[in-house]
């Protein structure tokens, strides 16, 4: 099996522990990792670890539009003369779970691996760099598709088992 299957197999392993933790684990685990999504002029959200994953929480009903506005998200990026903008793009994937979420949410998981240290991965700012007119009306849709906000998770990697 070659390195990016093992690496995706890996990843989507990660994700689904992570998902288990945060619809059986503690209370206090899920507080402190739970956040709304990001709004304009809030902090920027960024990862300072080997890859992240961002756990995002769909009502049922606001899944075409959520998807629609990631649709935007990746042609921003696609577009982006932005050398990081496209790293980012590079490693950025985006799942939807099979299984229902929490609360009969709809889970999608965006994996960033390999993350880029510090850049900033807010849905907010990659609208607003390239579609400055459409940004408020396209990040509006996409907060209101959240049925319990999103999980921002930063994973180091301790073990690839497939390689020596």
């Amino acid at each position: 099996m070659c390195r990016n299957a093992v690496a995706r197999k890996t990843m989507i392993r990660i994700a689904w522990v992570a998902a288990g933790a945060l619809w059986w684990g503690s209370t206090a685990f899920h507080a402190q990792t739970t956040a709304q999504p990001h709004e304009a002029g809030n902090n920027a959200r960024v990862f300072a670890s080997d890859a992240g994953l961002v756990l995002n929480f769909v009502k049922p009903d606001k899944t075409a539009d959520f998807e629609a506005v990631i649709a935007r998200v990746r042609e921003a990026m696609q577009k982006s003369v932005n050398p990081e903008r496209q790293q980012q793009a590079a490693g950025w994937k985006v799942f939807r779970a099979q299984e229902p979420g929490a609360n009969g949410s709809v889970l999608y998981v965006f994996t960033m691996d390999p993350a880029v240290k510090g850049a900033d991965y807010a849905v907010s700012a990659i609208l607003a760099e390239a579609f400055p007119a459409e940004a408020q009306a396209l990040y509006r849709t996409f907060a209101e598709a959240y049925a319990s906000g999103q999980n921002y998770v930063n994973l180091t990697l301790t073990s690839a088992l497939g390689q020596p």
